[in-house]
């Protein structure tokens, strides 16, 4: 089995110059779930080589098993130094696709063409497509073949308003993933804060925060198993 795994490479935070980037935990978390159960992960950037990590994923208080697993595997940290450039992949050399959230998503690969056109070529495949917390927001100028957005009457999640506003960056951000979905016609719906929470609407995975980041790996997992 052989799982896409698209990083951001965009690292500054808006206008606030603090760095932003990807969520250890988001990527950690679903790398190991994957890799541990055997499947092959290539991982993708828009610019290729080490994307940006958010320093905030780095901190005392963001530390998990996964992230304390990553920050002692040197052969995994090579591999994240050397992502491949995202307009090289091809969605007919793998089986799903797993977008880790963090900030720097909304910036870039929400507007990135290669991107969009590589989820809607694994949704056309009726390939499964999985994101969690902000990465979800990459889904919003992605169309069904209908051109419809491809959330409209679905059900879906991603990093709620009130936890932008508990992390004080609801002024920061290009667009509210929840209102956003709102807009598009997409059935969002969310847990409690920081607790994790899952959506599977057919083909679309959608997880809510950091917390729910290896239940949207092991809910992938499961629908290639079928």
């Amino acid at each position: 089995m052989k799982i896409l795994m698209v990083l951001t490479s965009h690292s500054e935070l808006g206008n606030t110059g603090e760095k932003t980037g990807f969520w250890i935990e988001e990527f950690a978390a679903p790398y190991y779930l994957m890799a541990d159960a055997g499947v092959a992960i290539t991982l993708a950037s828009p610019k290729g080589g080490q994307p940006p990590i958010d320093p905030k994923s780095d901190a005392p208080d963001a530390q998990t098993e996964a992230t304390k697993r990553f920050k002692a595997d040197e052969g995994l940290q090579k591999i994240l130094a050397n992502t491949v450039q995202l307009n090289t992949v091809n969605e007919k050399d793998y089986d799903a696709v797993f977008y880790p959230g963090g900030h720097g998503p909304l910036w870039d690969l929400a507007n990135d063409e290669k991107s969009i056109a590589l989820i809607e070529a694994f949704y056309k495949a009726e390939k499964p497509v999985a994101f969690v917390c902000h990465a979800p927001g990459v889904l919003i100028k992605v169309k069904d073949q209908n051109g419809d957005p491809l959330v409209k009457g679905k059900a879906v999640t991603g990093f709620s308003n009130s936890e932008e506003e508990a992390v004080k960056l609801t002024d920061v951000v290009p667009f509210l993933l929840e209102d956003e979905f709102k807009k598009l016609g997409g059935h969002y719906s969310k847990g409690a804060d920081w607790s994790s929470y899952v959506k599977k609407d057919g083909l679309l995975i959608t997880g809510q925060n950091p917390g729910s980041s290896e239940e949207a790996a092991k809910v992938l997992l499961e629908t290639l198993k079928r």
